[in-house]
């Protein structure tokens, strides 16, 4: 085959290419549109059908229902009925795959066991739960997700960030990070990083105070697992603390709305470098609300941020220089 004819047939095959995606476009615009009077399609999952919404034309009917052939009419009864289950999650050492035995001594009927069957579900229990942690790796993911949901609580962290911390923890568990570590330690690094991945940071101090270890093997086991799984965390950020301050202390919008700008004159007056983020947050915050005019005492923005109340005296005057207003 020559050249010439070799591009003839390049060519041909691209327009027939362009053809068909033309030609699958078009079908899918007439599927979206009634095909009498180019008006947009309803479906009507009452009866199965899909209609024309400007002339009632039915396209199609008897479609099938893929929902349950079960009816609800609140939380409690959709629970009842539902024949799944929850959702498989990290935050489980077994992803929530197992099977679950329930603690009620009923039948499926709702009649109550006899002693016999009783004594029976007790034993399939016991043995249900010791086939769940086969191994000491699984007893230590099942001890150590325990622990991460117990700190998140404390700390009121969302759902994402016990996934994540979660992840993390079985990351270190996969790659023998812990020989040399407390399962506790590990946790709470997991939980630190997590949330500051996430956006949502807490303190040393507050993480501190919800864990089981003291504070120096909580920021060594901390710089080691972010060293080991290269985990991306940013410095942390002291915009991020102002939202929580501020809804503890009852602040209005307009006062966290200045300490934002406190703390952005702050950053270009080169101020935030090797500062704390809590203590800058917080004199942000206490520093707004006075120029606000709205009462909040250094020991009230002390005890919600954890942090000295010299450390705010000092740092919301440096804010002040730094805004350019001075000091009261």
């Amino acid at each position: 085959m020559s050249n010439s004819q070799i591009r003839t047939y390049r060519g041909t095959e691209t327009e027939t290419t362009d053809e068909n995606e033309n030609e699958n476009e078009n079908e899918q615009e007439s599927e979206l549109t009634c095909p009498e009077c180019g008006g947009s399609l309803a479906t009507d999952t009452e009866h199965g059908e899909t209609v024309c919404e400007d002339c009632g034309l039915v396209i199609e009917e008897d479609s099938i229902d893929r929902g349950p052939e079960w009816r609800a009419f609140d939380s409690a009864e959709r629970d009842q009925k539902s024949r799944v289950g929850a959702p498989t999650t990290n935050m489980m050492h077994d992803k929530g795959l197992s099977t679950n035995i329930g603690w009620q001594d009923k039948d499926a009927y709702g009649n109550s066991l006899s002693n016999r069957q009783r004594q029976k579900m007790q034993r399939l229990r016991t043995w249900n739960e010791r086939f769940r942690t086969r191994d000491s790796k699984e007893r230590n993911l099942k001890q150590a997700l325990g622990e991460i949901d117990r700190m998140a609580s404390a700390l009121g962290l969302p759902e994402n960030v016990r996934e994540t911390a979660s992840v993390i923890y079985r990351r270190a568990l996969n790659e023998d990070l812990l020989p040399g570590r407390s399962i506790e330690g590990v946790a709470t690094a997991a939980v630190y990083a997590a949330a500051r991945q996430a956006g949502v940071p807490r303190s040393l101090d507050e993480v501190h105070s919800v864990s089981r270890i003291d504070k120096m093997e909580l920021t060594r086991t901390y710089r080691y697992v972010v060293r080991e799984l290269e985990l991306e965390v940013a410095p942390a950020n002291p915009e991020s603390y102002v939202p929580r301050f501020a809804s503890d202390l009852d602040l209005s919008d307009e006062a966290e709305i200045r300490a934002r700008e406190l703390i952005d004159a702050a950053r270009e007056d080169g101020m935030l470098s090797g500062k704390s983020p809590v203590g800058l947050a917080a004199a942000a915050v206490y520093a707004a609300a006075l120029l606000t005019n709205e009462k909040v005492t250094q020991s009230e923005v002390s005890e919600v941020a954890n942090i000295s109340e010299v450390t705010i005296r000092n740092r919301y005057k440096e804010l002040l220089e730094a805004e350019g207003v001075a000091a009261a």
